[in-house]
């Protein structure tokens, strides 16, 4: 049986993590949040739980704006039955919109402070290990421009009262992200260890900074959609219309066709169809080598439905790519529009 091994996550703190993350966004209450139409029940997560952790997978992502709640509480029950607390490590993520009242979004001291207690009390837990703003407190339309100093001493007083162990952070400018440690250094306040952006095959605009700034200074780089949403797994067929899972057939899609508009796009992924057949693998399980391999990539978020699909995501992480076949699956990426240039990644 494969076993994935522990690490550190990154080089600015002792948190031990697994080489693949397990995101949670697909569970929770079918039929409730932006996901609810592929959203997979308690009972129906239950074996993917318990599979992710018997294979040395103790690293799981949710959020609160997940099922608007749902998530978090599954996710929640789940660890505490399957688990002691000191064998995993559990991450939410907070600022999405959670209501339509005008505090109930953002990253406002107000807000911090009551989404971490709702999050608590919606997992069951007194505390996250990794507390994670999905954004930049200016990164989100319709959100207030909070000073940023506000947002990151709301932030060092949540690790402070034990609340949250460690901070991360995800997709936003390399600039911002600078500016954010920068400013969190100067005042003596909690840094972030992590930053989870958007990278893999077909999406690697990261590589232009953000993940430069990350190796150099010691952030571990933990990325999301690393398998495109499906695509470099071959599930849209070679097109949108093409989709053979019910993510991809539903509203779902919408969200993907917004993320991934370049002419090279279902190119790559044929290339990664031609690689797998050349090692006996899957297309899902090369894409994942070639990012896991990648400089400054420890804990890749991976969503799965089934416990088959989590089990081969764990074997990639076995995977060695040859360096002609790395220059392959590369070789045909055109530079595009940063997503986060145009609005919202």
């Amino acid at each position: 049986m494969t076993m994935l091994k522990p690490i550190q996550l990154g080089k600015n703190s002792g948190l031990l993590v697994s080489e693949l993350c397990l995101g949670t966004m697909n569970f929770g209450l079918p039929g409730r949040g932006h996901q609810g139409d592929w959203t997979l029940g308690e009972d129906e997560a239950r074996p993917i739980f318990q599979a992710a952790l018997e294979h040395g997978l103790f690293y799981f992502d949710c959020a609160d704006v997940y099922g608007i709640g749902a998530c978090e509480e599954v996710v929640g029950s789940l660890l505490k039955s399957l688990a002691r607390r000191d064998e995993y490590v559990l991450a939410t993520k907070i600022s999405m919109p959670m209501g339509a009242g005008a505090n109930q979004r953002g990253l406002s001291r107000k807000h911090v402070m009551e989404s971490v207690d709702a999050s608590l009390k919606r997992l069951g837990h007194s505390y996250v290990d990794h507390l994670v703003i999905p954004r930049h407190p200016h990164g989100v339309p319709g959100h207030v421009e909070v000073p940023i100093e506000e947002t990151l001493e709301a932030l060092h007083d949540v690790v402070k009262a034990g609340k949250a162990l460690y901070l991360g952070a995800s997709s936003m400018f390399a600039w911002q992200f600078a500016e954010l440690q920068l400013t969190a250094e100067k005042h003596g306040w909690t840094q972030f260890i992590s930053m989870q952006n958007h990278y893999n095959l077909i999406y690697r605009e990261e590589e232009r900074e953000m993940n430069r700034y990350c190796a150099r200074t010691g952030v571990a780089l933990t990325p999301w959609s690393p398998l495109a949403r499906g695509i470099l797994t071959g599930t849209y067929k070679g097109g949108f219309d093409g989709g053979s899972s019910k993510r991809s057939q539903g509203n779902d899609k919408i969200r993907t066709e917004s993320l991934y508009r370049g002419k090279m796009d279902f190119k790559i992924a044929e290339r990664v169809g031609e690689i797998a057949e050349k090692y006996g693998k899957s297309a899902a399980q090369i894409s994942l080598a070639w990012l896991m391999n990648k400089p400054g990539v420890y804990s890749p978020i991976v969503g799965v439905s089934r416990v088959a699909q989590l089990q081969q995501l764990i074997e990639a992480a076995e995977i060695i790519l040859e360096a002609q076949d790395v220059a392959y699956l590369e070789e045909l990426y055109e530079p595009l529009e940063n997503l986060l240039s145009i609005g919202y990644s």
